[in-house]
């Protein structure tokens, strides 16, 4: 329908045009009517039926210029120069007129293709904000459900109406000087576009920049000769032959023209075209900087907008960070399921001193990382994940403070904190270390992508350096190196010598193809004022010198090597250096070639490409590893859940403390118990060998007690309350070891075993019993000492028979000794076939001689008189034994602390029946039996501290023990390398892969799906 109403229009517009400009009734042949009107159907022609066109069935583009024939127009050249007079001249003067349209219409051609490419250009360099659809209403796309558009259209003027909008072609042609200028000046600005068309495509959109080629060839041509724009194109070359021609017939042609533009050499043509391609260049550089600025400054307020909570909605996770954290599991990831590790990141590999830090920076746009004067500073790792925010701030994968770049303190501190952390990695005696330091730089304007800043390279170990560290760096930058989805940022000094590189030939050990390399060439500045032949960094860039191949090869400048500058005047810098450096001017190096800017964008646009390559296929091979690990996990514990480390901690946890309060469990006269039995096999030694023994050789009972109580005195006051404090926090640690360490039956799992024990010994390390325990104790002890009061017969019974053990035990235990001493007697030698030594023969002719004595006098004393050795010695002698003095001394201790003991076990018998007259207090009797009081205050003091010592320790000392526990436990969780070396086996580790790998699952399957919806 449009079509008709078109066609319409069109022959009003010609039947109108012809009676205007000739005045002559009748009509025109359809050759003479308007370019225009031309290709549209005329059904009111009388010769339409024999020109009607076939009907075409292929699928051809909607363009009122579809039908229009390209062939060129002929013509003589008699119509313009030798035509007869008798001619109308009006009809002379429309012909003119008619061929003016083709001026008119080629110089709208010519505009209208200039602008549409403008404009597209400028549509591409615009951001792209179609992640903020949400900003706007839902009302807006949802606004045609509200209006009706066919209203709107039909209620538009109709053909008819707009016939009369039609413009007078007289003042048309009025205006024909100024037409024609404008027709130059479009000529020009086409002729202009199409000679910057290449370095518009080179700084065009980032995912084409960085490696395609500049020329397009003929096959670019024959692009954009197909369709609409390909017919105006020709239309064009039609019009500037036609106007040729016209020139030729005319007489208007100046010859001098073409043989002027000869003159100009061939070499001034060169220069002149590349300084206007490099003022061009430079003048779209300054364009594209200024929108990605403006770009930057807008992305900045709308993230502070959705910061600040104003829609409140939450902002999902970046697609970058989600990448970062699938990075950062799978550096703690490490099973001998031969699972590695191939996601893309870019690696940074070069030479000490080279410019990596400083290329980083820049890339980061902040100085962030430590630096030195020749000395290395990267001494480990550091994975840098760069993405947008709308503050410029970094922090560390395990740390919640966020460095503000904006502030010069906060580098400060940040490049502090990364010094601190690489030294700390460094472990005693080395240099460098593996261990990676994860950081998060967030900012507006950043290009999104992860790289990792590897220890620069180095040819020869210095004084202070370990003995293996060149090794070592080299290992690390194999082993990122060696996935083959990494990244390669290789990075040279420009201004050293090529053949002192070191890392080229490590790079292209690693990546002979050069299919993931990216060759970065710094200062440039340097090198271009050192170097002799500049041929010899166009070789570089060209890949011509070094052995190794690249994806890309950049040149940039990182400064003037002073590291108070800033980023701005740094990039400042570089800017003025390339704008004008010969290396450019004399197109050594390319546009796309230069500056950080360029380079971030290759990378990054390198770095997704390489991502979305890869990530699905690491996918599905960790899911091919989780398959395997639940397969083995079912076949080798079916009824045990998979718990990995942390929640085996959690158990055992849980498990220690119910030990714990089972100790508040325990009865009171079980402690009691335990605590007098222990605290007596303590001081009984003492009791026996100080206080006992002493005070029994006296000659009578005044002097017996009088002995006893003062030495009773200065024990309570010096050694007894710390042995009883002692006694009890070693039964208490040993209940606590008895609970911790006995089976649980079926329930119990040996896996906990060693943590059990490191709790308890950590535990009992930190218990410090309640110093003033012993000051109660003390007065407490004192005081049961002091009674001598028994009150019945049970007490004394009792007493009598605690004296009898104690003494049978020492008597035991001196009957081992004389054996020892005087060797097996006559029934062991002729049973086991034992033999005395010839020391063991001496002391037992010793031993019988001093028993002959004792035999004597049974009320011997406890000390020999030296005649009485000297009597002992000569009787021996007599018998051909040569003996000591002091062995004489030594075998009667031992024959008259037997001969004592026996005494006294049958005074025990015999003051069985004395409670009587210790009632009496032994009035009118021979029979005394003071040292069996001694031992009932000794009985009765152990009972007394017993129970003392159990009451502190179910009120204080129990709930102290359950306290330290819990601060061990604490601790241990927060030691990730307690646990790793406590929780043990294959059980664990099967589990802690299980869970790795799940985790390393999920978050890729994440940020796959995130990764499509971005496309």
């Amino acid at each position: 329908m449009w079509r008709l109403r078109r066609a319409a229009v069109a022959c009003e517009v010609c039947q109108a045009l012809v009676k205007h400009s000739c005045g002559v009734k009748g009509r025109l042949p359809l050759q003479k009517l308007h370019l225009v009107s031309r290709s549209i159907s005329h059904w009111h022609h009388p010769t339409l039926k024999l020109q009607r066109p076939q009907i075409r069935t292929s699928f051809q583009p909607l363009s009122s210029l579809t039908n229009l024939p390209l062939r060129k127009l002929k013509l003589s050249p008699a119509k313009y120069g030798y035509q007869p007079r008798r001619h109308f001249w009006p009809a002379r003067l429309a012909a003119r007129l008619l061929k003016l349209r083709y001026i008119v219409l080629g110089s709208a051609v010519g505009g209208g293709y200039t602008a549409k490419k403008t404009f597209d250009q400028w549509k591409d360099m615009i951001p792209d904000l179609s992640d903020y659809k949400w900003i706007v209403p839902d009302i807006v796309w949802e606004i045609d459900d509200y209006i009706d558009f066919e209203k709107i259209r039909n209620a538009l003027p109709n053909s008819e109406d707009l016939t009369k909008l039609v413009p007078d072609f007289d003042k048309i042609v009025e205006s024909l000087s100024l037409l024609k200028d404008f027709f130059t000046t479009g000529h020009k600005l086409v002729s202009e576009i199409i000679e910057a068309s290449d370095p518009l495509l080179l700084l065009g959109s980032p995912g084409e920049t960085a490696f395609r080629a500049t020329d397009h060839g003929p096959e670019s041509d024959k692009h954009y000769r197909k369709g609409l724009l390909g017919e105006l194109i020709l239309l064009q070359q039609q019009i500037q032959e036609h106007e040729e021609e016209v020139r030729r017939a005319t007489g208007q042609y100046n010859p001098s023209y073409a043989q002027q533009k000869r003159k100009v050499s061939d070499k001034e043509k060169i220069d002149q075209l590349q300084e206007e391609l490099l003022r061009t260049q430079l003048k779209y550089q300054r364009i594209l900087e200024r929108l990605e600025k403006e770009n930057k400054e807008l992305r900045k307020l709308v993230l502070q907008k959705d910061d600040k909570g104003i829609h409140h909605r939450k902002l999902k996770k970046s697609l970058i960070d989600m990448y970062s954290e699938v990075l950062d599991v799978l550096s703690d990831y490490d099973a001998s399921y031969n699972t590695q590790d191939h996601l893309p990141r870019v690696v940074v590999v070069g030479d000490q001193s080279a410019g990596k830090t400083s290329v980083l920076e820049m890339i980061a746009q902040a100085r962030i990382f430590p630096r030195g004067s020749g000395e290395m500073m990267t001494r480990s790792p550091v994975k840098v994940t760069l993405s947008e925010g709308p503050h410029h701030v970094a922090l560390f994968k395990d740390s919640s403070r966020e460095f503000d770049l904006t502030k010069e303190e906060d580098l400060a501190a940040l490049r502090h904190e990364i010094e601190i952390r690489m030294r700390k990695n460094v472990k005693d005696g080395a240099t460098v270390s593996p261990e990676t330091i994860s950081l998060n730089v967030k900012g507006p304007g950043l290009q999104r992508m992860v790289l990792v800043d590897l220890p620069g390279v180095i040819n020869t170990v210095t004084s202070g350096m370990a003995p293996d560290t060149k090794e070592t760096i080299f290992s690390i930058s194999k082993a990122y190196m060696q996935n083959p989805n990494a990244i390669i940022l290789c990075i040279q000094d420009g201004s050293v010598d090529a053949e002192r590189s070191i890392v080229t030939d490590l790079v292209s050990q690693m990546d002979p193809h050069g299919r993931r390399t990216i060759f970065v060439l710094t200062k440039v500045d340097l090198a271009e004022k050192n170097v002799a032949s500049p041929n010899r960094i166009q070789q570089i860039i060209e890949g011509k010198l070094f052995p190794m191949k690249a994806l890309g090869y950049f040149a940039v400048v990182t400064g003037k090597g002073n590291s108070s500058e800033s980023i701005e005047a740094i990039k400042e810098y570089e800017e003025e250096f390339f704008q004008n450096s010969k290396l450019l001017k004399t197109s050594m190096l390319k546009a796309h070639q230069v500056t950080t800017r360029n380079l971030s964008l290759a990378v990054s646009d390198c770095f997704w490409k390489m991502v979305r390559e890869s990530v699905e296929q690491q996918a599905d091979s960790f899911k091919a590893t989780r398959f395997n690990l639940e397969t083995e996990w079912k076949n080798n514990y079916p009824r045990l859940r998979e718990l990995d480390r942390n929640e085996l901690f959690e158990k055992a946890k849980n498990e220690i403390l119910d030990e714990v309060i089972s100790l508040s469990q325990v009865t009171p006269k079980h402690w009691e118990e335990i605590l007098q039995q222990s605290l007596w096999e303590r001081v009984s030694t003492h009791v026996i060998e100080n206080i006992y023994l002493p005070a029994a050789q006296t000659m009578n009972s005044g002097t017996f007690n009088t002995t006893v109580d003062i030495k009773l005195k200065q024990w309570t006051d010096k050694q007894l309350p710390n042995r009883a404090v002692e006694v009890a926090w070693e039964t208490l640690q040993d209940e606590f070891s008895r609970f911790m360490t006995e089976p649980k039956g079926k329930e119990h799992d040996d896996i906990f075993d060693k943590l059990k024990e490191a709790v308890k010994e950590e535990s009992i390390k930190r218990h410090k019993w309640n110093d003033f325990a012993e000051d109660s104790l003390r007065v407490i002890q004192h005081n049961a000492l002091e009674d001598r009061s028994i009150s019945d017969k049970q007490q004394w019974d009792a007493a009598i028979y605690f004296m009898e053990e104690a003494l049978q035990a020492r008597l035991k235990d001196t009957e081992s000794a004389i054996e020892n001493m005087i060797g097996p007697d006559w029934k062991k030698r002729w049973l086991y076939w034992k033999n005395r030594t010839q020391e063991q023969c001496v002391h037992n002719e010793t031993k019988s001689e001093l028993e002959k004595m004792l035999k004597c006098n049974e009320e011997h004393p406890a000390y020999l008189a030296s005649d009485e050795i000297t009597t002992v010695r000569k009787n021996l002698e007599s018998r051909g034994v040569e003996v000591d003095p002091s062995l004489i001394k030594d075998t009667w201790h031992q024959v008259y602390r037997r001969h004592f003991l026996k005494t006294a076990l049958n005074h025990c018998n015999l003051c069985r029946r004395g409670f009587y007259y210790y009632q009496r207090h032994f009035v009118d009797s021979e029979l005394e039996c003071n040292d069996v009081v001694l031992f009932w205050r000794i009985q009765r003091m152990l009972a007394i501290t017993a129970n003392t010592l159990r009451q502190q320790l179910t009120n204080t000392e129990v709930r102290r023990l359950e306290k330290n526990v819990k601060e061990v436990l604490e601790d241990f969780a927060e030691d990730g390398e307690k646990k790793l070396k406590l929780l043990t086996g294959k059980r664990v580790q099967l589990a802690e892969d299980l869970k790795k790998v799940r985790e390393i699952q999920e978050k890729l399957d994440a940020f796959i799906e995130a990764l499509h919806q971005e496309k």
